[in-house]
């Protein structure tokens, strides 16, 4: 049997002490990760109620999930950096070192997909013309 209240703990620590700055907001911090763990818990108890699955499974795909979006907002914010950002693309190894990546995996990190969920979001396009970047059609005459 998976304790819900466990893997509320897991996923939601409270702070070490001596972690929080100011040292005065440190029991503002505990009660927000016990506030945290609290809804964590309901969520985990209804969602696995109404499902009949198991918790812990729950919380993994829901991690999954969380993994998954952070990886594309990574994808997303490098395509913006390398396509959008001024007359100069921020260089490849400021890059890679602030993603955690390589500097060849910055290279291959995103594609048009990326470039073009960017270029939605900030309504503009590339100021970069790379061989990523997708192509205006030429008009039929």
């Amino acid at each position: 049997m998976t304790s819900i209240g466990d893997i509320a703990a897991i996923r939601f620590p409270l702070p070490p002490p001596g972690s929080v700055t100011p040292p005065d907001l440190y029991f503002d911090a505990c009660e927000q990760a016990e506030r945290l763990r609290t809804e964590e818990a309901e969520h985990l108890e209804a969602a696995s109620e109404g499902l009949e699955a198991d918790p812990l499974l729950l919380a993994l795909e829901d991690a999954r999930a969380r993994k998954a979006a952070a990886d594309a907002e990574i994808r997303r914010l490098l395509a913006y950096g390398r396509e959008f950002h001024g007359p100069r693309p921020y260089r490849l190894d400021s890059l890679a070192q602030a993603s955690g990546m390589t500097i060849s995996g910055i290279r291959t990190a995103y594609g048009i997909r990326e470039i073009q969920e960017v270029e939605h979001a900030i309504h503009r396009e590339p100021n970069r013309r790379t061989t990523k970047s997708p192509t205006k059609e030429a008009p039929d005459h």
